[in-house]
């Protein structure tokens, strides 16, 4: 296997993507919240929004807390293999569970995001390894797939023909009968499981001591480096490690909040501005399925590959910002066809840059050997912007409903805007930790020994 992977490690890329292309499947929640607010299930806005909080925060706590130092000592390829089988599991406890809304908040929110929590670094921590020389737009293919993965899902539930089935909006096609979440859930299940599986047998470090043809490691004292390595605990007292965890937190809440509530935001506020209720459900569904997907995906690849340019902390100081101002003027943007189309390229555009420049960034900063068991702790970021952001939005959601003022939605957009502007600010605040740090013997020790 490695002496394949050494002459065209090209075919590590392509494994990772495709793991991350089935990881991807957790942004097409926003389109079942829609059926789920019908019977059987009459979930309210922030019970479906509990779904999706829960399943990003398992997906970032299962990451931090067992998948990067599991993956360290077993390997990438067991690790994403086992998250693949979990995810399975987590749709097919969906299945089973009918309109009940804990079983589908066990099977869809917990196992699910558990098992996608297992998978995701694994990819990041071996195509790192394979190419020290292009960590930014490397990583930026390693999880477009995860954006794209959204536009994959999401259509292949709201009307792709796969085989002879059609999936609709409401799951009509089969031959004229219903599908219900539940069994789309079932479908998605035995997917998961034999993708991640496929895509996941390619994913091996290299060798020890394996350094791309041609390619000379960079002096100790340039920066950004990747080869000062700092543990976890030593990384935790540095400001540095603050400063990416509370700007990936901002940047986490503004796209969370968006994906999961755009379809509904839209469908609000284009009604609300004189679209019949079936053309502004298109328009949104259109919005989120194509533009947003789509612009996730592009993101992570472009951010990635202008960061190795810009230099990582310019690139995410400048994403943040725009996302900033995006965030903000959404809610006017959200009044017009086009205008919710353009809002909704560029937060997908800014947010799909997050996955691409932290864990770069994580490297530069910490080390390239160490970003498997530190970007997962960086990662934790997302998982609280997971219950801050869809909840937020589901709250203004209801509220709206209650008073039937569509005006009540601004206010989830702008303070996650200005938040954003926050850690743009921040981000040119950020340094490279001293080779001094108290503690960083220690910590270059522990990392080795495990």
């Amino acid at each position: 296997m490695h002496s394949i992977l050494e002459r065209n490690r090209w075919i590590v890329v392509a494994g990772g993507i495709l793991v991350q292309v089935c990881l991807g499947a957790i942004y097409a929640w926003s389109a079942f919240t829609g059926p789920l607010a019908r019977e059987p299930f009459g979930f309210t806005a922030l019970q479906s929004q509990s779904v999706f909080s829960v399943g990003l925060v398992s997906f970032a706590l299962v990451m931090a807390l067992v998948a990067g130092r599991w993956q360290a000592k077993a390997g990438p390829r067991r690790v994403a293999i086992t998250g693949g089988l979990v995810m399975g599991l987590g749709c097919l406890v969906a299945w089973a569970a009918g309109a009940n809304y804990w079983g589908i908040l066990l099977g869809m929110g917990v196992l699910l995001g558990a098992g996608i929590g297992l998978a995701y670094v694994c990819p990041i921590a071996a195509l790192v390894k394979w190419y020290p020389d292009k960590k930014g737009l490397i990583t930026g293919f390693a999880v477009a797939g995860f954006g794209f993965g959204a536009l994959v899902w999401i259509k292949l539930t709201q009307g792709f023909v796969f085989g002879p089935v059609r999936l609709t909006g409401d799951w009509a096609g089969l031959y004229g009968q219903g599908w219900t979440a539940n069994q789309v859930w079932l479908l998605y299940g035995l997917l998961f499981a034999v993708l991640v599986a496929l895509g996941s047998s390619v994913l091996v470090n290299p060798p020890a001591g394996w350094r791309p043809r041609g390619w000379v490691p960079p002096a100790a004292s340039t920066r950004p480096t990747g080869r000062f390595e700092l543990g976890v605990r030593a990384m935790a007292r540095t400001p540095s490690f603050w400063g990416l965890f509370t700007t990936f937190l901002f940047g986490a809440i503004a796209g969370l909040m968006v994906i999961g509530i755009i379809e509904r935001f839209g469908n609000d506020r284009l009604t609300a501005s004189g679209f019949l209720p079936d053309e502004a459900t298109l328009v949104a569904g259109t919005a989120m399925g194509l533009f947003y997907a789509l612009a996730n995906g592009l993101g992570r690849i472009v951010w990635g590959w202008w960061s190795d340019t810009l230099g990582r902390r310019r690139a995410i100081s400048l994403m943040s910002a725009a996302q900033g101002v995006v965030m903000i003027s959404f809610y006017w943007l959200g009044a017009s066809e086009w205008g919710l189309y353009l809002g909704a390229t560029l937060i997908g555009f800014n947010f799909g840059g997050n996955f691409a420049l932290f864990p770069a960034a994580t490297a530069d900063l910490f080390g390239d050997r160490s970003v498997g068991t530190n970007y997962p702790y960086v990662f934790l970021a997302y998982g609280l912007g997971g219950i801050v952001g869809p909840q937020l939005g589901g709250w203004m959601k209801d509220l709206s409903a209650a008073s039937g003022d569509t005006s009540v939605w601004m206010w989830a957009f702008i303070p996650a805007g200005v938040a954003c502007l926050l850690g743009a600010g921040l981000m040119m605040l950020l340094r490279q930790p001293s080779r001094a740090l108290p503690g960083a013997a220690e910590a270059r020790v522990e990392h080795r020994a495990a």
